[in-house]
């Protein structure tokens, strides 16, 4: 077997040691897969230590992008692995080295996404949990149980794969155990696979000790873990959200516990695992209308979700994906988008009282600025947290626009702008293929940023001020030169994702430019330039022919800018759309016929199925070629005792049938490459013609241009009579008398209003609902006043024409103009009145907010000082009854004391007699 020539690590670092690194990790997967062979044919005590032994080589590497990286080696040796630990003869040591190199694969969602979508792990690990099921406690079915636990979180297992049910029952019977180190990956387990996932919910409900399964899980809403507590909690949303348990579980009085418990744990829980799990729980729970009405009437809400932003600053990215996901779903929730707007777009300032804004530069940044900064991350950094920062910025100032809130928005738009500039900046193209999809992905997530923006005329002109017409070019170059024509082509499926990705960001970008065409200079021309670019054919096809809506939207509008342009390829547009047709419609039969063919198990042709597909070529030296591997796969395969000659045939005759389907497209795009030759010359003989349609047409410019000369000395002789009408004009400026006395009382009328606006502005002072009507009458005098100042400007200049008879009403006029000078100033003076008003309001309301959260903070004093002065009478009773008992203690003893002395004082006197006898 050829090893492979290389490995793909993280884009952007560079393996330490270099080549030498490379070839240990070559060395160790062939050694690897070497053990595994010997194992195979001779299952003994050494050959499985020997086999361990590379497992945990191979461990210790830490190349956690090893199965993305498309080569076969890794591929085989990873097959062989799952096919060693479904044979339940294997020792628990041996499956337990081989469960953790999985854990460790398992790390990153690309790694994920690769085992299941080429092995059969979940059948595989089902199995070892099946056969060891009368064993439960053993570490084992712990460790493939956790294993199972991180591959199925947020991944959608089909109920058809083998072993799935057995899995089911074993989860069902052992969450009831005493021992919770076995009972969390069991819930958490379940929880993964009942998440949107109807066809394993309904096989649960079907079991007979389905009763019994909700009492358990009813009763772990007790459990003094909150691991426990989420994960019962999430099965019971997935199983009974819409039945009248659940809706007994998550009713109105139940339902606000449940939201205090996920926020508490949200914000204060010490693990990444419990916090994913409760965000989960209340993005699943938001997709219920009845639950996101009870979310938006619980009254903790706003503080809640003042402590759930505040964890976007100083966190580690895992928490922060999770606090933007659930900030986003919350946002999904009309009522709950407008709340979140004002938690994290609204300035301090507006929030605190006045005595407290000075100090609010120590409490740390505002949301809004830590929630751009996730956004403008690096490209190598955690890129989720990029594109949901992005996402919830765009319904952030989509509820902005719609609330006519862009105002308060000004100063983060003004920080936001320049760094929504710096993200459509291009990537350095020697840092690999990985940024550049990266790169693809956040600047069509920027781009519809900038469009959410751009409904809005005050932020679009803020847009037009930042953006640059080079930029949006470079971009849409970037993107045309990343694009390829990957169904007629051999390009991978990476490359494919790729092309796709660039051709919807290209869409975007255009649409950015079609909006700010008109304010941004230069904008115009490179847009119509681009849009008759052979190379826009590929991304308006794919658009046009996609199966989502805002896509195939996009790209309509796109068209109908470019349709009327003269260099338009509307013909190979034509050719390529019913090209991609043909495509899906061959790759859907394709899909049909080999869906017969796979089975469900881990087969030797899967190894072979991944290898990078090398440049295309006519179909009879793919065919030879195929053979020749063929051929050497069966050579290097020989010690292979288990492998059927069969299975391999049919794996190369599957991919000889593609071949054959990827040449007759090929012949496709052929007869589509002579249409559009045909086309450009049509096209060629256009231009001919136009060319000598605009010679004529300069020719007859020509003689026009004579024909004007004419013209003009005909109207200087008109020029001459209208000097004569001047003198006409005289009666005119009896007109302009009248017109200047409805202006005096136009003036008056002012007057009357300007003191009907002082009315209102007293009233204002005592009443502050009055302040719409106020703003409606201010506005209605501005209006007035600009329409005085324009009539004033045009009779100015009609005066002007006059001014030898109208010397004394210029005079007039001035004073007039003095007049509205006055009326500006006053108007001024109002307007700023009126903003001081509207401050001391706003400052009032926080003072207000500020004093009822004292008054509550009072009164909880309160009732404290009355519980502990109770507790102080109590024990003043107490310690008057101990009193009293002593004082009684005491007058005992008094008495006694008192016997004593007398008794002692008679026996004096009795000897002092008797001695006195003596």
């Amino acid at each position: 077997m050829d090893s492979p020539r290389g490995l793909k690590w993280k884009a952007g670092v560079r393996p330490r040691g270099g080549h030498r690194t490379l070839m240990d990790v070559t060395t160790c997967l062939k050694s690897l897969l070497l053990a595994i062979r010997q194992y195979k044919i001779n299952k003994s005590t050494l050959s499985s230590s020997q086999l361990q032994k590379q497992i945990e080589d191979v461990s210790g590497l830490k190349c956690s992008r090893l199965l993305t990286s498309g080569q076969v080696l890794p591929s085989e040796c990873l097959s062989g692995l799952l096919e060693v630990a479904g044979d339940p003869n294997t020792s628990h040591a041996l499956t337990g080295a081989i469960l953790s190199l999985l854990s460790q694969l398992a790390s990153d969602d690309e790694s994920k996404e690769a085992l299941h979508s080429s092995y059969s792990i979940v059948g595989t690990l089902a199995a070892i949990v099946h056969w060891n099921r009368a064993t439960p406690e053993e570490s084992v079915v712990l460790q493939c149980l956790q294993v199972l636990q991180r591959l199925t979180y947020n991944v959608r297992i089909l109920h058809c794969a083998s072993h799935i049910d057995e899995l089911l029952n074993f989860l069902m019977l052992n969450i009831q155990s005493s021992n919770d180190d076995i009972t969390k990956p069991c819930l958490g387990l379940i929880a993964n696979l009942c998440r949107h996932n109807l066809s394993v919910q309904t096989q649960i409900k079907s079991q007979s000790n389905v009763k019994a399964f909700y009492r358990a899980l009813i009763n772990f809403l007790g459990h003094n873990c909150l691991t426990v507590v989420v994960f019962a909690l999430s099965i019971l949303s997935s199983l009974t959200l819409n039945e009248e348990v659940g809706q007994k579980l998550f009713n109105a009085k139940n339902i606000h516990q449940t939201f205090q418990l996920i926020f508490n744990i949200t914000v204060n829980g010490d693990g990444t695992l419990t916090r994913n799990y409760a965000v989960d729980l209340l993005v699943d729970l938001l997709k219920n209308p009845k639950i996101a009405d009870y979310l938006t009437n619980y009254k903790h809400l706003p503080v809640c979700l003042n402590e759930v932003v505040g964890l976007l600053h100083g966190k580690d990215p895992d928490t922060a994906v999770k606090v933007l996901e659930l900030l986003v779903s919350l946002c999904s929730v009309p009522a709950l988008r407008r709340l979140c707007c004002e938690t994290v777009i609204r300035p301090v300032a507006l929030r605190l009282p006045p005595g407290v804004r000075s100090g609010a530069q120590t409490r740390g940044p505002e949301p809004c600025l830590d929630l751009l900064q996730w956004a403008t991350g690096p490209l190598q950094g955690p890129e989720q947290c990029s594109l949901l920062a992005l996402s919830l910025l765009t319904e952030l100032f989509e509820e902005v626009i719609d609330s006519s809130l862009s105002g308060s928005a000004h100063s983060f738009v003004e920080l936001l702008l320049p760094a929504l500039q710096g993200l459509l900046q291009a990537p350095d193209p020697s840092e690999g293929e990985q940024l550049l999809r990266r790169h693809c992905v956040r600047a069509g997530r920027t781009v519809d940023l900038l469009l959410v923006l751009c409904g809005e005329d005050f932020l679009k002109t803020l847009v037009s001020q930042h953006m640059s017409s080079e930029l949006c070019a470079a971009q849409v170059e970037l993107m045309l030169s990343n694009t390829q024509d990957y169904i007629g082509s051999s390009c991978s499926g990476s490359d494919s994702q790729l092309s796709q990705l660039c051709s919807e960001t290209v869409l975007k970008t255009l649409e950015l430019m079609s909006q700010l065409k008109q304010q941004v200079p230069d904008m115009e021309t490179r847009f119509y330039r681009i849009l008759q670019d052979q190379r826009m054919v590929m991304p308006l096809s794919l658009a046009l022919t996609s199966n989502r809506r805002e896509c195939v939207q996009t790209a309509l509008r796109i068209l109908f800018e470019a349709a009327p342009l003269p260099d338009f390829p509307a013909v190979i547009l034509g050719e390529s759309i019913a090209a991609n047709n043909a495509y899906r419609h061959r790759e859907a039969e394709r899909a049909v016929r080999g869906s017969t063919v796979q089975g469900d198990g881990v087969s030797f042709g899967k190894s072979f199925s991944r290898p990078s597909t090398g440049p295309s070529g006519p179909s009879g030296q793919n065919i030879d070629s195929l053979i020749e591997k063929l051929q050497s796969g069966i050579q290097l395969q020989e010690p292979m005792k288990d492998v059927h000659m069969s299975e391999i045939i049919d794996v190369y005759e599957q991919k000889i049938s593609a071949l054959a389907s990827k040449e007759g497209r090929l012949q496709d795009l052929l007869e589509a490459k002579a249409l559009a030759l045909s086309q450009a010359d049509r096209l060629i003989a256009q231009y001919r013609c136009q060319r000598a349609q605009a010679e004529a047409e300069a020719r007859k410019l020509a003689s026009l241009l004579k024909e004007t000369e004419r013209r003009k000395e005909e109207l200087q002789a008109e020029l001459s009579e209208q000097v004569l009408e001047v003198e006409k004009l005289k009666t005119d400026s009896h007109q302009l008398l009248q017109h200047n006395s409805r202006l005096q009382t136009v003036s008056d009328e002012h007057q009357n209003l300007k003191g009907t606006y002082n009315q209102l502005l007293s009233r204002y002072n005592k009443n502050e609902g009055m302040l719409k009507e106020l703003q409606a009458a201010h506005i209605s005098l501005t209006q007035q006043a600009e329409g005085l100042r324009k009539s004033n400007e045009g009779f100015k200049l009609q005066q002007e024409r006059l001014s030898a008879e109208l010397v004394q009403k210029e005079q007039h006029i001035a004073t007039l103009e003095e007049t509205v000078q006055e009326k500006r100033a006053t108007i001024a003076g109002l307007q700023a009145e009126m903003r001081r008003q509207e401050e001391q309001a706003s400052e009032m309301e926080e003072s207000m907010n500020i004093l009822r959260k004292e008054l509550n903070k009072t009164e909880q004093a309160r009732k404290e000082a009355s519980i502990k002065a109770s507790s102080l009478e109590l024990q003043k009773a107490q310690v008057e009854s101990r009193l009293q008992k002593r004082e009684e203690e005491l007058s005992k003893h008094t008495q006694m004391i008192a016997m004593i002395h007398s008794l002692s004082s008679g026996k004096l006197k009795n000897d002092a007699s008797a001695n006195l006898s003596l």
